[in-house]
């Protein structure tokens, strides 16, 4: 790092402690958040680490040896109280569903980043753009469930929360100087609301496999097989199920499955060690699959003409507008309202407000522009 952390930092490792820096961080007009967490390296990813920062120190939180983080809900709650972060998304999504946390109020480093029209927004880049400071990189991969955490790992983890502030300030700046503030307010509120649960798909997951477009839907029964012993796999080895077969593997064994076990050894990736460990429960998940009713895709009803022809011209109109602003085309206009504008179609301004309340800023400078655009559809 080219700039020195000199200021001190604390390792949070029990109740009493917590309880302590949660009251101080009441305190705090703000505080900067970054998390952790072991996805590469468990079936079932969790938070392993919260990392605090404010104006005098850089809390590290061992949410591993804490079973108890309720002292910090009323500090992510508190409407009064900025929580600065980068790249909010994944973290909030962590914090929600491990913590059951409410957030509110956010500044997103990132998002403010895309706003400005920024292309290198990782927080690497931005901190080297705007504060010259450089930052090490090597421990984004690592197994943050490891304990004891090396010092040079804390060092890096302090890091990600300890600039934010001064980063912060900097971008608050530029969006007030080219009136993109409340734009950025906008964003911050929609970035409080992501959901921890996603909507799961009924479907059967072998669909949701890389690489299973081009499968036959024989070869998607044994492929659907497959994946289910995998999963069992890593729930058992308490892995991501990606360690115990790639998707490719997969695949490849549903499109050309073995006739012995003995063949399996010539797949390409699959060890002659893999096949020891586990090659007779793999090949007898083939064979269950050859022996499963074939599985269609799951066919979409088609949407109809006139919704996809408003759905491309919005597409159009918001991605030229992105070039003429020059920023992203879903800073002009998320994909979600989008889509929801296209199908419901407003035939009045009240109706389209209607659409668009949570995003004002947005209706301001664009209803006019799509609500003419949603007319001209009408005549084509």
């Amino acid at each position: 790092m080219s700039d020195n952390q000199t200021g001190p930092f604390q390792y949070i490792d029990s109740l009493q402690s917590l309880l302590e820096i949660s009251r101080k961080l009441s305190t705090s007009p703000w505080i900067s958040v970054d998390t952790e967490s072991n996805s590469l390296y468990v079936y079932r990813e969790q938070v392993c680490l919260i990392q605090i920062s404010t104006v005098d120190c850089d809390y590290l939180i061992d949410t591993l040896a804490l079973k108890d983080l309720s002292p910090l809900a009323h500090i992510f709650a508190n409407p009064k109280q900025e929580k600065i972060f980068h790249a909010a998304e994944y973290d909030i999504i962590c914090l929600k569903r491990d913590y059951g946390f409410t957030i509110n109020n956010i500044f997103d480093t990132m998002v403010a980043a895309r706003i400005l029209g920024e292309t290198a927004v990782g927080l690497a880049s931005l901190l080297q753009s705007r504060l010259g400071i450089e930052v090490e990189k090597k421990y984004q991969r690592a197994n943050w469930g490891i304990r004891p955490l090396s010092l040079s790992m804390l060092a890096y983890a302090r890091q990600d929360s300890h600039y934010l502030y001064r980063l912060r300030v900097l971008l608050e700046i530029e969006l007030k100087e080219k009136k993109l503030w409340d734009l950025a307010l906008e964003d911050f509120r929609l970035g409080c609301e992501v959901s921890a649960h996603p909507q799961s798909s009924t479907a059967p997951s072998c669909w949701k496999v890389a690489g299973s477009t081009e499968i036959s839907p024989v070869e998607a029964a044994i492929l659907q097989s497959l994946g289910d012993f995998r999963e069992t796999q890593a729930q058992k080895q308490n892995v991501p199920p990606f360690k115990i077969l790639p998707n490719e593997i997969l695949v490849h064994l549903c499109k050309e499955p073995p006739a012995e076990i003995s063949e399996l050894v010539n797949t390409r990736g699959i060890t002659q060690h893999l096949v020891q460990r586990f090659g007779a429960e793999l090949f007898a998940a083939i064979q269950r699959g050859q022996a499963s009713p074939p599985l269609l895709r799951p066919m979409k009803a088609r949407p109809d003409d006139r919704f996809l022809r408003r759905l491309d011209a919005l597409k159009e109109w918001r991605k030229l507008k992105g070039k003429e602003l020059k920023v992203e085309s879903d800073v002009i206009l998320p994909r979600d309202f989008l889509e929801v504008i296209a199908a419901e179609n407003p035939e009045s301004s009240q109706s389209l407000h209607a659409i668009m309340a949570r995003i004002p800023w947005r209706y301001q400078h664009f209803s006019k522009e799509i609500f003419s655009l949603l007319r001209k559809q009408e005549v084509v």
